[in-house]
């Protein structure tokens, strides 16, 4: 059903139906346009146009009359019977009743799909002006605030006090002005470069084919599951690209923050371009408009775009974004250690965690594909902006601090085992508990949990479509502890690959504020989903696992 906006934000729906009237060769075409919410167009417009030998109303109807009256010459005039007139009323009123049964039908399918757990963004979560002001104050704050990371953390040492001195001294506008590197050509060409590669490795390095679950809409997405060889033809990439001479660890590190900026622009427009291609050149059906360009410029309006074969979400989340991650921390470590002769062992220890949290991921990839990043949130600025900008800002600060201190760190045996074998544990819990799950779906419950068979329950659910499929709900193991335990071990995994930077300056550990609030948001935002979604069957799931995250807390 094609959709517009008026340029108030507001949901205009148009419809054409063909109609037969009865014991009429004619053909009534019946458009409905229906304004959703909108003060300035009625809330239903109807118009009806009738081919010859039928009755009706509009500038066409009278047109017909007057070319039928001059016909019959002058002095003439139309005559008809009472039993035509009342036919004729009968029939208008037949073809109104039609249009307000056609209008209130697709009305209620509207607002069925609006509240359906496949439909995408959050626009309703707050309240519409708490939504509006909130998404706006992201998008203005946070390209400026991933360039400001990078500043604080390289030429400042990590100190707050030195920004907010600055800041007072030249004012905000000052600061920026003199602080923001605007992008070089080599900065450009480094970026290009880096992306152009990545989308090759994606579309030809050899991976299985994998399917993702099917959408509210009966669509099943489809992937080339080649994660693990991308990530080791990058590191190799990088490392014969060094070798002759084409980069370096110093070259991408003072080139970084012109590269944060360029890719923060481009980004921003390539979410413009995403909206647009969402309402008008969909890829599939799950698609379409919340009524609001804010709305759908931020939560995004395709589930699955593609460009031509590349799947963008894909490429963005993945194979730029947490490709990125990977890495530059490795990138950071020879920076330093080419700066200082040696290698730090705060510094390993973070490269260290962050690769292996990588390298896990990339095994993982296919369960990444059933996350919520790509099941449910839409390809707009909150996913692919934060992806493509977001990542490889906040995320590999805590290794771009390390890296940048003078003098590096230095940990001592103890210390540096202690906060490695720490965090990889964490790192194995997390992988460990998505393996459960992910397992117990592949093989619908046939398989052991911590020695035990699992305890599942058998979830129904409705598509869009109202096809019925079923989903499997683990309440074992890991996930007998809470409803999203795996974040536990992903914020802790966090916290030790930042312990190397010492615990005098709060601003290293903005990943691990961030991270917490963001899987916090997204506990409550994946339980209000899913809960829609499952129904009486989460009920169920909830009353035995009843915490969300941390048991007897939250």
């Amino acid at each position: 059903m094609p959709t517009t906006t008026c340029p108030f934000g507001c949901l205009t729906v148009f419809q054409k139906k063909r109609k037969r009237i009865k014991n009429t060769s004619s053909t009534t075409t019946i458009i409905h346009k229906t304004s959703l919410g909108c003060a300035l167009y009625p809330s239903a417009i109807t118009t009806t146009t009738m081919g010859a030998g039928g009755g009706g109303g509009g500038e066409s109807s009278g047109r017909a009359t007057r070319s039928s009256t001059r016909a019959r010459g002058a002095g003439q005039t139309s005559r008809k019977s009472p039993s035509a007139t009342s036919k004729e009323k009968k029939k208008k009123e037949n073809t109104k009743k039609q249009v307000a049964s056609s209008l209130g039908t697709k009305t209620r399918k509207r607002k069925a799909e609006e509240q359906h757990w496949g439909a995408g963004g959050d626009a309703n979560k707050y309240g519409a002006f708490i939504n509006a002001a909130c998404i706006i104050l992201l998008i203005a704050t946070t390209p400026f605030l991933a360039v400001i990371i990078w500043d604080v953390f390289t030429n400042r040492n990590g100190s707050i006090s030195s920004l907010v001195a600055s800041i007072s001294k030249k004012s905000f506008k000052g600061y920026l002005i003199d602080m923001l590197p605007w992008p070089t050509k080599d900065a450009i060409v480094h970026l290009l470069s880096y992306a152009a590669f990545e989308a090759l490795l994606q579309l030809y390095l050899p991976g299985k084919k994998h399917f993702g679950p099917v959408t509210a809409n009966g669509n099943v997405p489809e992937y080339k599951a080649n994660g693990v060889l991308s990530l080791i033809t990058t590191y190799a990439g990088f490392f014969a690209a060094w070798h002759f001479g084409l980069t370096s660890p110093k070259i991408v590190y003072d080139l970084f923050g012109e590269m944060l900026v360029a890719m923060s622009m481009f980004a921003f427009f390539f979410c413009i371009f995403l909206t647009f291609k969402g309402l008008y050149f969909p890829t599939d059906s799950d698609s379409g408009s919340t009524g609001s360009f804010l709305y759908d410029f931020y939560w995004g309006t395709e589930l699955y775009p593609k460009l031509g074969p590349l799947n963008v979400k894909q490429f963005t989340n993945c194979r730029f974004g947490m490709m990125a991650w990977a890495l530059l921390p490795v990138v950071f470590a020879c920076y330093q250690y080419e700066r200082d002769g040696f290698l730090a062992d705060s510094a390993l220890a973070c490269v260290v965690l962050m690769c292996a949290y990588n390298a896990k991921f990339f095994y993982w990839e296919t369960g990444y594909f059933n996350s919520m990043d790509i099941m449910h949130d839409r390809a707009g600025y909150y996913i692919c902006w934060g992806c493509l900008v977001w990542v490889p800002s906040l995320y590999v600060s805590p290794a771009l601090y390390i890296c940048s201190v003078k003098p590096a760190a230095h940990l001592g045996t103890t210390k540096f085992f202690t906060i490695v074998l720490a965090g990889l544990l964490s790192i194995w819990i997390n992988y460990d508990s998505d393996r459960q799950r992910q397992e117990t779906r592949r093989t619908k419950g046939n398989m052991l949990v911590w020695g035990k068979k699992p305890l599942t329950i058998k979830a129904k659910y409705k598509t869009i479509e109202g096809d019925s499929k079923t989903s499997l709900l683990l309440a074992s193991g890991w996930w007998s502890i809470s409803r999203h335990f795996h974040y536990v071990p992903e914020i802790a995994s966090s916290l030790f690959w930042t312990m190397p930077s010492g615990f005098d300056k709060i601003v290293p550990y903005s990943y691990v504020i961030f991270l917490t609030i963001l899987l916090f948001d997204r506990s409550v935002r994946d339980d209000r989903r899913c809960a829609a979604k499952y129904g009486t069957y989460w009920k169920q799931y909830c009353a035995i696992v009843p915490y969300k995250v941390i048991p007897g807390i939250f």
